[in-house]
């Protein structure tokens, strides 16, 4: 909490912001990475990343988006070093996994559903979850996404269209008979 209250005083980051946004860096960092552990070294590296560029964030501007941004970027060129590395990155979330835990408590049928409905997206490509998250949970808008991918606005209204065809699909046919567009 003491260097958290540096950070707005002394830097200018408005210290409510920045706390408010850790649970959605950390659900954020989640979908990309897949696994719990490896999430909380993403959200610690944005952070401190973040920190390290305190001085090109613009006060009023949304902290949110600026974060997601470095945390994208940020995991980006951490894919790019395991590559080079050879090493094998997946981005495939298994449901199972404590990386898709629920937010908030659920009622048992709330949970199922939810679970079932986390499942499917598990299913989509990365870059679909990956944008379908951004929107539908964080509620960024298009332009927002835009920015923290580094790709066109048109690209993710087709990203999210397609993520949305495909969840339908999944939600609403059996696996056998399943075809999803990538």
């Amino acid at each position: 909490v003491r260097g958290a209250r540096r950070l707005e005083i002394g830097f200018g980051l408005p210290h409510p912001d920045l706390v408010a946004a850790i649970p959605r860096l950390r659900r954020y960092a989640r979908v990309l990475t897949g696994e719990s552990s490896r999430a909380d070294d993403l959200v610690q590296d944005t952070l401190a990343r973040g920190w390290e560029k305190r001085w090109l964030w613009r006060a009023g501007s949304d902290l949110r988006a600026w974060l997601f941004t470095i945390m994208h970027n940020v995991h980006v060129n951490q894919l790019a070093l395991a590559r080079r590395d050879a090493a094998n990155v997946s981005l495939d979330a298994d449901p199972g996994n404590p990386a898709w835990q629920l937010p908030v408590r659920a009622n048992q049928l709330d949970r199922v559903e939810l679970l079932e409905l986390l499942q499917q997206m598990g299913r989509l490509s990365a870059d679909q979850r990956e944008v379908l998250l951004l929107a539908a949970v964080e509620e960024l808008r298009y332009e927002e996404i835009a920015g923290i991918l580094q790709i066109p606005v048109g690209t993710v209204m087709s990203r999210l269209s397609r993520a949305r065809n495909n969840l339908r699909q999944l939600v609403a046919e059996p696996a056998s008979t399943l075809r999803v567009v990538k």
